[in-house]
Formats: structure tokens, sequence, C-alpha cells
């Protein structure tokens, strides 16, 4: 296949190849055998800052051995409560610990005066877009450090003034952020709403990309994808994600597998995958430059 033309070419990641989302479920397995094609591990801080003795001890080994970036889960960036300073400092410490590459979360709010434990849309609006830039910027001053924020997967459209793409990029451009993108939640959201998923691909700010997810889903009904992360990545999103190199280069990219955790044998499969569809695209990229 002929490599396409690189509208975004891009070199600083953070880290670098494959990753794969560190589940306690799978702890015993990666100190037993260490595996060589995962490149970098992914935690939610919220699951592990507070934790002490031996499951912080091992996940501590792991992460003195391999990169670690975080993707957190109750920022709620978008939400009407204050931002928690306290939780923020906490957040700061453990990503200084583990000296994390990179700090995530989601673009979008979960609690207001408590947690929703669900991922909830803001709405499109040019006041969202300088309300959420204004938090982004605070947490970064908080914790020293420039942060990216994911495309999230959504079931209902908020009503707005321009369109899920159009806020993101408006948000991490005033906020001068970087981005975290998800490549299931583009094809999720592309069969929920309606619009074509390698459109949407064709138009992200690929020039703040810092790493990508891709994962499994549900399939619901025809038109309705949940964004379980429990389920193998579909062949429409494994397109996707080759689309993604094509138009981009590579880019470091972690599997996401958050229930029905298969062995880590299994979950292996698929970070080969990722890794082949890498190599496929970086020997085409030194073929053309030679």
């Amino acid at each position: 296949m002929k490599a396409a033309t690189r509208t975004h070419p891009r070199h600083n990641y953070p880290v670098q190849g494959v990753g794969l989302g560190l589940r306690n479920a799978l702890i015993d397995q990666l100190q037993a055998d260490p595996p060589s094609q995962v490149d970098f591990f992914e935690v939610a801080p919220e699951n592990w800052i507070r934790v002490g003795g031996a499951r912080a001890k091992a996940m501590r080994r792991l992460t003195e051995r391999y990169p670690l970036v975080c993707h957190g889960l109750s920022l709620s960036i978008g939400g009407p409560a204050p931002l928690d300073d306290e939780f923020l400092l906490e957040l700061k410490a453990f990503l200084d610990t583990h000296q994390a590459r990179v700090y995530t979360e989601h673009l979008s709010y979960c609690g207001d005066s408590g947690q929703l434990y669900d991922l909830m849309p803001i709405p499109f609006t040019a006041e969202a877009v300088h309300y959420v830039a204004a938090r982004i910027r605070h947490v970064q001053d908080v914790l020293e450090r420039r942060i990216g924020m994911e495309n999230v997967s959504t079931y209902a459209a908020p009503a707005g003034e321009m369109s899920e793409l159009e806020f993101l990029d408006a948000v991490v451009n005033e906020a001068d952020c970087g981005f975290h993108l998800d490549i299931n939640n583009i094809f999720v959201n592309s069969i929920n709403h309606g619009f074509d998923a390698h459109d949407y691909l064709a138009r992200i700010p690929a020039d703040r990309i810092l790493y990508a997810h891709i994962a499994g889903h549900y399939r619901e009904e025809d038109d309705l994808r949940v964004d379980t992360h429990g389920e193998d990545v579909l062949p429409e999103v494994w397109d996707l994600l080759d689309a993604a190199y094509a138009q981009y280069g590579v880019f470091p990219t972690l599997l996401e597998r958050d229930f029905n955790i298969p062995p880590l044998s299994e979950l292996l499969v698929e970070v080969d995958r990722i890794a082949q569809y890498q190599a496929r695209w970086q020997e085409d990229s030194g073929a053309n430059v030679a």
C-alpha cells in the first residue's frame, strides 16, 4: 500500500510505540512475564493515588520499568462545580512520583455535587469553549505541565452553535493543551450521530496529538454503539486506525480494555496488531523518504 501524504508531521510525542492499560487484574501476569512488546502503560490516577501496600509496590515496580501515562476519570473539566485543587495537588504528587510522561482527561463532565460515573457531553457553544479552556489552563498551572483532552463517546447530541469537532478544536487551541485522540470514540459517535468517521478524522487537530486510544465497543443496534472497552477491537475501528496512520504518520497508540478482561496473552495479540500497523507505515514512510 502506498503511503499517503502526512499532513501534520509530529515527532515529539511523550511516549513511543504501543501501550496497554494497566489494570489490577493484569498485574500478577505482568510481573511474572513482563511483555517486551508493550512500550508504555496507562493508569487512571484516581484508582491508585491512595493505594498502599503490596498492590502499590507491584504497580511501582512496573512504572520503574516502563514509561507511564495517566488518563483521568473524575476531573469533570466541563462541569459546573469548582475544580478540586486539593485533588489536583494529590494528582501532581502522583504524576511526579511516577514520572508520568503525560496526563490527559475527557472533554466532558461527570458530576456537580456528586460523581455521575458517566461522561456527559458539554454544550457546543462559544461560552462553553471559554469556560472549559479557562479550567484547563487552571489545571495546567496547578499541575505545572501541559495536559491533553480526549474526544469522548456520546449518546445524545447537546444543543449548540458548532459541531463536536469545531468545539474540540476551539477548546484545545484556546487552552493551548494537547489532544488525546480516541479512535474508537470517533467511530462510535459516527454511528450514534450519523456522520462520516473518516471525514471527522481528516479534520482533527492532529498537530496536538499526544497519544491515541483504541478499544472495543458493544453493538446495541445498527445505529447505536456503546463504548464499553469490554470487547475486541472491531474491523471498522482497525481500518480507522490504519487511515489515521496513513494521513498523519505513526503516533503512540494504547489498547484500552476495562471489562471482560481476557488473559494477557489474548490482549497481546491486539497489542501486536497495533505494532504491525505501525511498522508497516514506518517502513512505507522510510521508503518514500529514500
